[in-house]
C-alpha cells in the first residue's frame, strides 16, 4: 500500500529535521497552510520556485442534471482551489 501523510505526520518530519518540538514544527505546518489559505482568499497566488502554483479559478453557473431524477438543474457558480505542479517537481516523479 502507497504511503500517505497528514498534517500531523508532515509535523513530525518537520520536527525532526529542524531540532524542534512536535508541537513547534505543528504550528509552522499550520502556518504555511494558514498563509496559503489567506493568499487564496483573497485572490492571491501562491507560487512556490520548485514545487507548483496554488490559485483559485472561478467557475461560473451552468446547466446540469440530477442524475436521480434526471431534471435539469442550475449548478451554481463559485470558486475552487487550483494546484498547478512545476515542472521539476513532475519530473522528480
Amino acid at each position: 500500500m502507497k504511503e500517505s501523510k497528514n498534517k500531523k505526520a508532515l509535523a513530525e518530519v518537520v520536527a525532526e529535521k529542524m531540532n524542534v518540538t512536535k508541537k513547534d514544527a505543528l504550528v509552522m505546518v499550520d502556518i504555511i497552510f494558514d498563509e496559503i489559505k489567506n493568499t487564496l482568499k483573497e485572490d492571491g497566488k501562491v507560487d512556490i520556485s520548485g514545487f507548483g502554483k496554488f490559485e483559485v479559478k472561478h467557475k461560473e453557473a451552468r446547466k446540469g442534471i440530477n442524475p436521480s431524477t434526471m431534471e435539469p438543474v442550475m449548478i451554481a457558480a463559485k470558486n475552487v482551489p487550483t494546484f498547478k505542479p512545476a515542472k521539476a517537481f513532475k519530473e522528480s516523479l
